[in-house]
């Protein structure tokens, strides 16, 4: 692929700077910070509203319009402005799923309005005694009729309280290997028997425990075949880590770092950019940044072409989640005892923000598979290395 901007994606990149400009306000940022869900509706309806979401899918899936470049410049800029997109994520891995293993009433009735802006979905796959291996789920769908009940639980359900349904992984075989016996369902979240508990995250975002109590859904919300939801859910990562394979806040560390540096400190004496080391760091800074970012852009153009970014996005993430790490951790020592302090104002100035960058890292290690397990996945199916 040729690295260098085109046209097309620098006249889009503008285009959604003047959104963001327009839609995400300082007020809606407060409310993100304040509530710690990381969701805007007025910003999720206007990209909706504009075609952005249907044109991330694939014309042969219903989709297109945008080429990969510029679906990754959507979310560079996203980032940039430091405006949530968790919401957006699900909905575009989602319908990409659905699109491509959904029946016809899901496509029909579900898909146009996850692809317009105007529904929202959750993931429903880590449970409490298995984290990223979800092939480990418990939550149980039995048969009964011409239906499905639903029992379990889930953890880490982001979204879930703006969800209109959940894309659910349950066990429907304890038959043979532990992933031969996984269903998906999409279940609309005002089912019966589905009650949401709040928990605030280390970088104080909400996230859920979702519990799931008789829960009866018909057979029609079923999401590939019975005892076929590895396959789906191979599906699903592959989109998962392709759209959005980078961490949100690693360009603004760069940006607010280099600020940092620049700065004339209150004591007096020199910036701290006239020291050599520090000037190496954010060189290095500078390079992860620029490689994560065309990693990502690499995954999504896969994933436009109608194919299935599998190693290509566990790739991106991996060395975004641990870039970003190490370039908080990075920040941090550079600011000193100033790093340390929480400010609530969090639009891209130095205070508190290399403390929240710092308490953001840990878990973009995890998200969407830990460190190990993208590595497993480059290993096996990127390089054809046989399972440990």
């Amino acid at each position: 692929m040729d690295f260098l901007p085109s046209e097309a994606a620098e006249r889009f990149r503008a285009e959604v700077r003047e959104l963001l400009a327009d839609v995400f306000t300082d007020a809606v940022r407060e409310e993100v910070h304040e509530t710690g869900t990381i969701h805007s509706w007025p910003l999720h309806r206007a990209i909706g509203e504009r075609g952005w979401i249907a044109q991330a899918l694939p014309e042969a899936q219903g989709g297109g319009g945008r080429d990969p470049e510029e679906l990754a410049a959507l979310f560079a800029e996203l980032e940039r402005a430091g405006a949530p997109y968790d919401g957006l994520s699900n909905v575009v891995m989602v319908s990409s799923v659905l699109a491509h293993v959904g029946n016809d009433m899901i496509r029909a009735e579900v898909l146009p309005r996850l692809l317009s802006g105007e529904a929202m979905v959750c993931l429903g796959y880590t449970e409490p005694d298995s984290g990223s291996d979800v092939a480990a789920a418990r939550t149980r769908a039995v048969h009964e009729g011409d239906g499905w009940r639903i029992d379990g639980q889930k953890m880490f359900t982001s979204v879930a309280e703006e969800a209109d349904w959940i894309f659910l992984l349950t066990r429907t075989s304890g038959e043979g290997p532990k992933h031969a016996g996984l269903t998906f369902f999409l279940v609309p979240m005002d089912t019966p028997g589905i009650s949401l508990q709040a928990v605030r995250t280390l970088p104080g975002k909400r996230v859920n425990v979702t519990f799931l109590d008789g829960v009866r859904v018909g057979d029609e919300w079923r999401v590939g075949a019975v005892d076929g939801g590895w396959q789906v859910m191979l599906v699903a990562l592959s989109f998962e880590r392709g759209l959005a394979g980078g961490v949100r806040d690693a360009e603004r560390l760069l940006r607010v770092t280099e600020e940092f540096a620049r700065r004339v400190p209150p004591e007096g004496g020199g910036p701290p950019i006239r020291d050599p080391v520090v000037r190496e760091r954010l060189v290095r800074l500078a390079i992860d940044t620029e490689v994560a970012d065309l990693l990502a852009g690499r995954a999504a153009w896969v994933a436009a072409s109608g194919r299935l970014p599998g190693t290509e996005g566990a790739a991106a993430r991996l060395f975004a989640s641990e870039s970003f790490t190490r370039a908080a951790s990075w920040a941090i020592d550079l600011a000193g005892t100033e790093g340390l302090v929480q400010s609530p104002e969090r639009g891209g100035r130095i205070d508190g923000f290399f403390e929240h960058c710092y308490r953001l890292a840990p878990g973009t290690t995890l998200a969407g598979g830990t460190s190990e397990i993208q590595r497993n996945l480059i290993a096996q199916r990127g390089l054809g290395l046989p399972r440990t």
